[in-house]
C-alpha cells in the first residue's frame, strides 16, 4: 500500500518525493517543513511540486495500488502536504488529508469498534462535541465528557471507576478551544493505554511546533488544517497523523469510501502555507505572550487565559510538554457580553470573525455562537494573533478597550 510504501522510504517523481523520509527525519523541524515533499531534483524539474488538476488517470488492467487511478481515492498532488505533516508530527506514515478539519475528527472517531466507549473533553472545540454526541445518539458509541484538565477524574472515567466498561479511546484537546485547558498528556496517554484505548489527540491550537502528540506515546494526532497549518484563512482541510499502519490505511479507505478527500489545489494550498509555518509559530506565539501579559494588567480585563502566563492552572505542565504556548488567548472583560461585543465592533487591526492560527489577527465572542457550551462565559473573547507587529495590535485593543 502507497502508506506503507512511504513509510518504508520509497521515492517516486510522481509522489513528490526528493529524498527518503530517514533523511528529513535528520533535519530540524524548522528545515524539514520547507525542504520535505519536493520533487526530484533532476535537471529541467521544478522546484515545487505540480498540481494535477485531473479528476481520473490513465489506468489499464488490474489498478494498482500505488499508482494513482481516481481523485476521490487519492490525488498525488497531496502527497507532498501529507509527507510534510506527517514528518512534522514524527510519525511513521504521512498524514492522511481530509476535505475538512471535521471530516478529519469523523474519520478518527471510526477506529473504535462500535458501541465501545469514548471519554473526551467537556470543553473542546464545539464541532468535535456535536459530532459525538450525535454519533452517540445514534448508538455508534457511549460518550463520557469531562474536564481534560482533571488528571485523576479521566484516570477513574478510563478505567469505568463510574460503573461503565473501560473507555475505548480518549480524546484529548490541549489546549482546549476557547477556555484553553491544559491536558497532562503524558500521564493521560499512559492511563488509555494501560485500559487498552486508542488516543487521539487534536493538536490544532499547538501545531507540531507546540507540542508533539505521537512523542507521548498517542496513537493519532488530528488537526484542522484550515488554521495554523494552512495559515492563511484560505482553505478548508483536515489532517490525521497515524502510529499504526493499520490505522494509517483504515483512514485512507474511510476518505475514500466517505469521499471526503480534498481537491489537489487544496492541497497545494497547504503545502505553500507549511512552508512558513515554522516562522509564523515563533511570531504569533511571542506575540500571544507579550499580549497576555500586557492584558492582565488592563482593568478593563477581568480574566486572561493563557499558558504561558504564571495564572494559569496549566502553566506548570504546558511548560513541561510544550514548546511554544499557542497564539490563541481568552480574556473575560469587565462588563459582560455587552463589552465583548463592544470590543469586537471596536477594533481596527483585530478582524471579529471566527477561526484562528491565520496570519491576520482575529477575535470574537464565542458565546455569540448558539453551539457553544453555557458554561463559556458570556464575556469571554477569544483572540488568534497573528504575525502583524505586536506594538500595533497592542495599540489597537487598547483603544478598544479603552471605548467599551
Amino acid at each position: 500500500m502507497l502508506a506503507a510504501r512511504l513509510a518504508a522510504g520509497a521515492t517516486s517523481k510522481l509522489e513528490g518525493m526528493s529524498h527518503t523520509r530517514s533523511f528529513y527525519a535528520d533535519l530540524s523541524p524548522d528545515t524539514a517543513v520547507v525542504a520535505a515533499g519536493r520533487p526530484e531534483w533532476e535537471q529541467g524539474e521544478p522546484v515545487n511540486p505540480p498540481v494535477l488538476l485531473s479528476s481520473t488517470f490513465i489506468s489499464r488492467g488490474v489498478p494498482s495500488e500505488t499508482e494513482p487511478s481516481y481523485s476521490r481515492y487519492d490525488n498525488p498532488s497531496n502527497h507532498p502536504a501529507e509527507q510534510v505533516i506527517g514528518l512534522l508530527e514524527h510519525g511513521p506514515c504521512d498524514a492522511v488529508l481530509f476535505a475538512s478539519g471535521m471530516a478529519a475528527i469523523d474519520a478518527a472517531l471510526s477506529l473504535i469498534p462500535p458501541g465501545a466507549r469514548v471519554v473526551m473533553p467537556s470543553h473542546a472545540y464545539n464541532g468535535t462535541l456535536a459530532l459525538a454526541r450525535e454519533l452517540a445518539a445514534e448508538g455508534r458509541f457511549r460518550l463520557s465528557a469531562l474536564p481534560i484538565d482533571q488528571t485523576q477524574d479521566v484516570i477513574a472515567a478510563l478505567a469505568g471507576s463510574d460503573g461503565c466498561a473501560p473507555a475505548a479511546m480518549l480524546w484529548i484537546e490541549t489546549p482546549t478551544n476557547p477556555l484553553l485547558e491544559i491536558a497532562d498528556g503524558a500521564a493521560l496517554v499512559a492511563a488509555a493505554h494501560e485500559v487498552g484505548a486508542v488516543v487521539a489527540v487534536d493538536n490544532t491550537i499547538a501545531t507540531p511546533f507546540g507540542q508533539r502528540p505521537l512523542d507521548w506515546g498517542a496513537d493519532v494526532v488530528v488537526h484542522s488544517a484550515s488554521k495554523a497549518l494552512g495559515g492563511h484563512s484560505d482553505l478548508i482541510l483536515g489532517a490525521v497523523v497515524a502510529m499504526s499502519p493499520d490505522d494509517d490505511l483504515a483512514l485512507r479507505d474511510f476518505r475514500r469510501v466517505h469521499g471526503s478527500t480534498p481537491s489537489a489545489f487544496d492541497g497545494f494550498l497547504l503545502l505553500r502555507g507549511l512552508r512558513t509555518l515554522a516562522l509564523r509559530n515563533e511570531r504569533s506565539n511571542a506575540s500571544a505572550a507579550t499580549l497576555a501579559r500586557r492584558l492582565e494588567a488592563h482593568p478593563a480585563v477581568e480574566k486572561v487565559i493563557h499558558p504561558s502566563l504564571a495564572s494559569h492552572p496549566g502553566n506548570t505542565i504546558a511548560k513541561a510538554q510544550m514548546t511554544g504556548f499557542g497564539s490563541v488567548i481568552s480574556i473575560e472583560l469587565v462588563g459582560g457580553a455587552k463589552a465583548a461585543d463592544s470590543l469586537a465592533a471596536q477594533t481596527r487591526s483585530w478582524a471579529p470573525a471566527t477561526s484562528l492560527g491565520g496570519v491576520e489577527s482575529m477575535l470574537e465572542r464565542r458565546r455569540r455562537w448558539p453551539g457553544e457550551f453555557t458554561d463559556v462565559p458570556e464575556s469571554l473573547v477569544r483572540l488568534s494573533v497573528g504575525i502583524e507587529n505586536v506594538d500595533d495590535l497592542w495599540e489597537d485593543l487598547s483603544q478598544a478597550l479603552s471605548r467599551i
